[in-house]
């Protein structure tokens, strides 16, 4: 599937990844698909911080999937800090949320989010969006992942 290596998914939901995960696998990806629940951890895996140091097992991603709503940082605070770091500025990154807000479509764009989805309500639906997103990945061209990054 094109240069995706790894997507990092950001939700503080456990039953949103249960689901997002299951939508994968549906949608037939086979890639690594790593988990963080909040914002904190987000950055940490980023910066490749404590546990998250082996990049062997957790590398950096080519694309994030962030949701906006979570405890200790929020997906907007994670999308600023991540246009900022010279490495990471590059990685695609989606906002996948519950808010249908205008001023949260807005606000994201301006931090510089590559996409906004508003998660469907049923897994059906969850299952047609993530197969988009799939052929998204498949004929998109992303950067590549900055070696130095990976220490």
């Amino acid at each position: 599937m094109n240069q995706i290596q790894t997507i990092l998914l950001v939700d503080d939901s456990e039953n949103d990844l249960m689901l997002m995960k299951i939508a994968f696998e549906d949608a037939g990806f086979s890639n690594p698909l790593q988990t963080v629940e909040n914002g904190e951890q987000a950055i940490a895996y980023l910066k490749g911080e404590n546990h998250y140091a082996d990049r062997s097992m957790y590398p950096l991603p080519n694309v994030i999937l962030l949701d906006l709503n979570m405890p200790k940082k929020s997906g907007f605070e994670v999308l600023a800090w991540i246009r900022t770091q010279p490495g990471l500025k590059r990685i695609p990154i989606v906002i996948l949320t519950a808010s249908v807000r205008m001023e949260d479509v807005e606000q994201a764009y301006d931090l510089g989010a590559s996409s906004f989805l508003v998660k469907p309500a049923s897994m059906h639906e969850l299952i047609a969006m993530i197969h988009c997103l799939l052929e998204w990945f498949r004929y998109n061209r992303f950067p590549p992942v900055i070696e130095e990054q990976r220490r």
